[in-house]
């Protein structure tokens, strides 16, 4: 009988253990589109407006399935916290069995729908032309990118987020060296950026199976497709799927609205995205730590626990987005040079980074207590209230349509941004009344 792995002591020194590590892996992706960013943005403007309709179809078609990691690490983590390591990681290779089924079909989606896809988003025909380009390439690592958030997943759940951290290290430095060797050094334009990525991903899919692999061998248990724990993962993970997707509705909306706006604003935008994923990264390493030891200490029956523990990551979040506030508020006029050599383009980045840099503090209470909402797996009621917060945000976005519309760059990232701290907001209304009941914290190895 496999002897129980204790729910471990949450302060401030195994918070930090597992966000810090976090920390890396999480940015892996916004880092990605950054370095394209960056380099593309060299290109022109019109090839970094395609990349910003193009990214938000990849992180569209990405973020849908970001239960692959999320869910995975909550079941895992309960399973290990009730005991079972054998099974944490057989519940979790549920989940990459799927990963490897759903990044299949969503690279076939994104891949012979790049054309129509990227159309969605309003761009100029020469931007959209070279939208249709990069997702043409990137979609060939859709699979890589899912099996990165399953196998992620797993290990988060068993208290490693080490070895994620190493392998996006290592795939975020093969990203950049080759995006500026395919994309500056041999021509290939946006097409280069792309392929860059592809190839990164694949490497760090590769790197962390081996790793499951060799995890599930230690413990004996079994890593072959099963029926059963791959319709486990799919059902386990369908409300997040919901909340998901209600959420990247809302980023969608936000980001039909910039298109509509012109290729300036939209150019803009998309910086300021890429800017904004990378700190909402920074704070959801927290997050991430809220979900492997929430999901343990419930699996291990101590809600207590718990409860004292998202406590202190709570204000660990808001003061962390009070420093990345302060930070970027002092580099807001620095940072967009890094992009572009576009003066309207650069300063429309700066008035938008602006009210992102406001907006920080609230963003690091909401990203905490979504990671330990999931990590108790309240995945049904993330699901209703993400819906109802995006019933609330149609009004709001079709406000800032109108009002800017005929405005200057400036003012209409402005009005993007501070619709979208609107959303953030009426956001964590919903999570600061759930996380005051008892309801989300059911202890035990399964909710």
């Amino acid at each position: 009988m496999t002897s129980p792995d204790p729910a471990p002591t949450v302060g401030p020194r195994e918070i930090l253990a597992l966000a810090v590590p976090a920390f890396v892996a999480l940015v892996a992706e916004p880092l990605f589109l950054m370095v394209d960013a960056a380099v593309v943005g060299r290109l022109g403007v019109v090839p970094l407006a395609g990349l910003g309709a193009a990214s938000s179809v990849l992180l569209t078609a990405a973020g849908v399935f970001v239960f692959l990691a999320y869910g995975t690490t909550s079941v895992v983590a309960r399973q290990l916290g009730a005991g079972s390591r054998r099974g944490a990681i057989e519940v979790g290779v549920g989940g990459v069995w799927l990963a490897a089924g759903l990044g299949l079909l969503a690279a076939l989606v994104v891949g012979l729908g790049a054309r129509p896809l990227a159309a969605a988003f309003g761009s100029s025909p020469a931007a959209l032309d070279e939208a249709v380009t990069y997702l043409r390439v990137s979609a060939l690592g859709l699979p890589a990118m899912l099996l990165v958030l399953a196998a992620t997943g797993i290990l988060r759940g068993l208290q490693d987020t080490r070895t994620p951290l190493a392998v996006s290290a290592v795939g975020f430095g093969a990203n950049a060296v080759l995006s500026v060797g395919l994309v500056l050094g041999l021509g290939m334009g946006i097409a280069g950026a792309a392929w860059g990525t592809v190839l990164a991903q694949w490497g760090m899919a590769l790197a962390l199976l081996a790793v499951v692999l060799r995890q599930g061998r230690g413990a004996g248990a079994s890593l072959r497709p099963h029926v059963g724990r791959v319709l486990g993962a799919a059902l386990d993970g369908a409300p997040l799927l919901v909340r998901t997707l209600a959420l990247r509705a809302i980023i969608l909306l936000t980001v039909a609205t910039a298109a509509g706006f012109g290729d300036v604003p939209l150019a803009a935008y998309q910086v300021t995205t890429t800017i904004w994923s990378l700190l909402v990264f920074a704070l959801d390493a927290l997050a991430i730590a809220g979900q492997a030891l929430t999901g343990a200490q419930l699996g291990s029956g101590d809600a207590r626990g718990a409860r004292e523990a998202t406590a202190l990551m709570v204000r660990w979040g808001v003061w962390g987005g009070v420093l990345l506030g302060v930070g970027l508020l002092a580099l807001h006029r620095v940072l967009p040079a890094l992009f572009t050599d576009d003066p309207a383009v650069r300063s429309a980045i700066a008035a938008g980074l602006v009210v992102i840099a406001l907006g920080q503090p609230l963003a690091g209470y909401v990203f905490v207590v979504d990671g330990v909402l999931i990590g108790a797996g309240d995945g049904r009621w993330l699901a209703t209230s993400m819906t109802l917060v995006l019933l609330a945000y149609v009004p709001i976005v079709l406000v800032t349509r109108a009002l800017g519309a005929g405005h200057g760059p400036e003012a209409a990232v402005v009005a993007l941004w501070l619709a979208f701290t609107a959303f953030m907001l009426v956001r964590g209304g919903f999570m600061a009344w759930r996380v005051r009941g008892d309801a989300w914290a059911v202890t035990g190895a399964t909710r």
